[in-house]
């Protein structure tokens, strides 16, 4: 018993740590969660959990593949597709069963794996899930359009795909229990009458009694959490893993109820699956035995190539006819397909129940799905990059900033961040504020930030920074609030005053950090710009370094932010900003004339350096070979 507490320690330290490296390193963390389980189990014999965990594996890795499902369930909003494009809506209802059937018909006529296993697989690959695809499009920085369809085909296609999987084992148990011909569609059709309308039942009760509040808000995710687990055990006593389908179901049909909760409710489940994930990725890797890794031959290879280059390009080619693609966008979407922990972890239980059950292939469909999921991370992940650069659909190269808010005072900020390349777009529900904007040759966004239309249409994969700077100070602080789980709460500032009072004083949980220090609120700002001040960018050297800079500067002025010549942004106001330094472009605030004084210190010092260099050079053509200059 302390051995197996210590080996579940072990993988959730280490299973964390990888998380936070990728992180760190801005890489998918299933790569690293791969090599982890890899270290574990195969390569030293440190752990073999299906042994180890004896009849505890497979309830322990049901119900977390069951929390995972309905997480995933919880994405699928009926709505959001309706909105989406006709591209992605093809590539879900078209693709995917291309897909399915193409790798099926390779994965037995060319990996030889058996039709219960090579079906089972096919519904396996259809997935392209969010947890791998969201890190690639964020340091990719696509354009809005191959970025949203990438996005939005790995969101819809995480349950679907795994939904294919789940009917295909359901159906392949029906058969395995010998009932005869006439009874079989009966079989088929009372397990998904349990299902479905259980997990359908279920969601919509949840639904109805927090909407009534009769629970709680701190008692709704622990009662989810214990309704899914407990769903997915009920469902299972009348059809084994039938609580797969039941949760999935389930976690669609509460995505598409109107809970004012069911965001808070998304984002403890997610933390749940980020553990579950970690630990689950590594037990599944670490219990892959040497053998059935050996025994994978060419012909995985050859199904890896097919898979690769043939069934994914061809199946979205056709979904894609008469879409409005380019032909560029269409390579691209064509190409990148990586799989993730969702099609890891239903592999790994189904295959080791088709083995209990007799299949000879059932674990040489685990290390068929990880053999398909390493190589599509590291081909997909060192190429999506190049690749959208050589199609021209990168957007920027640079972090990019998103303003809330077009006013006076952010125009002139957006204006010069733009002159410094830096990709700018300016958010405002207000036609005339917005119009200002246009007209100065920004990129605009028109509408409620806050609104399912920004969530759908807004690609925030292309910026790392936002800016709440409207008239509201409160609705600043609601926007960065919203924002900062997804951007980073480091990452979103907002103008306007701190309260002078304990009374008046929002919540330090509430809003993002301040851009400046001392805070200054709209109309201050406002009355600046009216004064005359702007932003000014100055670049540092090694004559003009940042002490040169600060007591040069006139009095007031504010150093708002500097750019790093890797592009990264640094906000002065920002915790552990530090200081500027050699080759930093600072983006300042103030006076106009104070601009106007530093453009010249600054060209007097470029004119000083120019000057000491020619007279060097003049001194060194003077002087004859073999004597010294002086």
């Amino acid at each position: 018993m302390h051995g197996l507490a210590l080996q579940l320690a072990i993988i959730g330290v280490a299973g964390i740590a990888a998380q936070w490296i990728a992180w760190r390193l801005q890489i998918p963390a299933i790569v690293l969660l791969l090599a982890v389980g890899l270290v574990f189990g195969p390569l030293t014999g440190f752990m073999n959990p299906r042994a180890d965990f004896g009849d505890l594996y497979t309830p322990l890795v049901s119900t977390a593949v069951a929390i995972i499902l309905f997480e995933g369930g919880l994405t699928l909003n009926f709505r959001e597709i309706r909105e989406t494009s006709r591209a992605v809506r093809r590539i879900v209802t078209v693709a995917g069963p291309l897909v399915w059937l193409m790798t099926a018909l390779a994965a037995h006529y060319i990996g030889n794996l058996t039709w219960p296993t090579a079906i089972i697989l096919g519904g396996l690959l259809v997935i392209t899930g969010p947890t791998v695809i969201m890190p690639l499009l964020r340091h990719a920085k696509l354009k809005n359009r191959p970025a949203s369809i990438l996005r939005w085909e790995a969101i819809v296609n995480d349950p679907i795909g795994a939904l294919f999987a789940v009917l295909a084992f359901e159906i392949y148990l029906v058969l395995h229990t010998g009932h005869q011909a006439e009874n079989l569609a009966f079989t088929v059709l009372f397990a998904l009458a349990i299902a479905v309308p259980g997990g359908i039942a279920a969601g919509r009760f949840l639904a109805w009694a927090f909407a009534r509040g009769a629970a709680p808000e701190y008692l709704k995710a622990p009662i989810l959490l214990a309704a899914v687990v407990g769903m997915n055990s009920l469902t299972n006593l009348v059809l084994e893993e039938g609580g797969l389908l039941t949760v999935t179901v389930m976690g669609i049909t509460m995505a598409n109820s109107r809970i004012a909760s069911l965001a808070d409710l998304r984002r403890f489940k997610e933390t749940i699956t980020i553990l579950l994930v970690s630990g689950l990725f590594i037990i599944l890797t670490a219990s892959l035995q040497p053998e059935v890794i050996a025994s994978l031959e060419w012909r995985v290879l050859a199904f890896l190539f097919v898979v690769l280059f043939v069934i994914r390009p061809l199946a979205v080619f056709v979904a894609t006819i008469g879409a409005g693609l380019s032909w560029r966008e269409r390579a691209l979407v064509g190409w990148i397909a990586p799989r993730g922990i969702v099609a890891t972890a239903v592999a790994g239980l189904f295959g080791s129940t088709l083995a209990d059950l007799g299949v000879v292939d059932g674990d040489r469909m685990i290390a068929y799905v990880f053999a398909v999921v390493a190589v599509t991370i590291l081909l997909h992940g060192f190429t999506l990059g190049p690749l959208s650069r050589l199609l021209d659909l990168r957007s920027a190269d640079r972090p990019g900033v998103l303003i809330v808010g077009a006013s006076r005072f952010t125009i002139a900020l957006a204006r010069r961040l733009k002159a410094q390349d830096v990709p700018v777009l300016i958010a405002d529900a207000n036609w005339s504020r917005i119009s200002q904007a246009r007209l100065a040759e920004l990129d605009v966004w028109y509408g409620e930030v806050l609104s399912e239309a920004a969530h759908h249409n807004l690609n925030l994969s292309r910026f790392d920074y936002l800016i709440a700077a409207t008239d509201n100070e409160a609705y600043n602080a609601l926007v960065c609030t919203d924002f900062g789980p997804e951007m980073g709460r480091s990452d979103v500032f907002q103008i306007g005053k701190i309260a002078d009072s304990d009374r008046r004083a929002m919540n330090f949980t509430i809003g993002g950090q301040p851009l400046f220090q001392p805070a200054k609120g709209f109309v201050e700002l406002r009355d600046l710009m009216v004064d005359g001040w702007n932003f000014q960018a100055t670049r540092l050297t090694d004559e003009f370094e940042y002490q040169r800079f600060t007591e040069t500067r006139a009095e007031g002025t504010h150093a708002m932010l500097w750019i790093r010549p890797s592009g990264t942004l640094v906000f002065a106001a920002g915790e552990g900003s530090g200081t500027p330094s050699e080759g930093d472009t600072i983006i300042s605030f103030g006076p106009r004339r104070a601009e106007r004084e530093q453009e010249k210190i600054v060209k007097a010092t470029t004119t000083e350096r120019e000057t000491r260099a020619e007279k060097a050079r003049q001194t060194a053509e003077a002087v004859k070979p073999g004597e010294v200059a002086t």
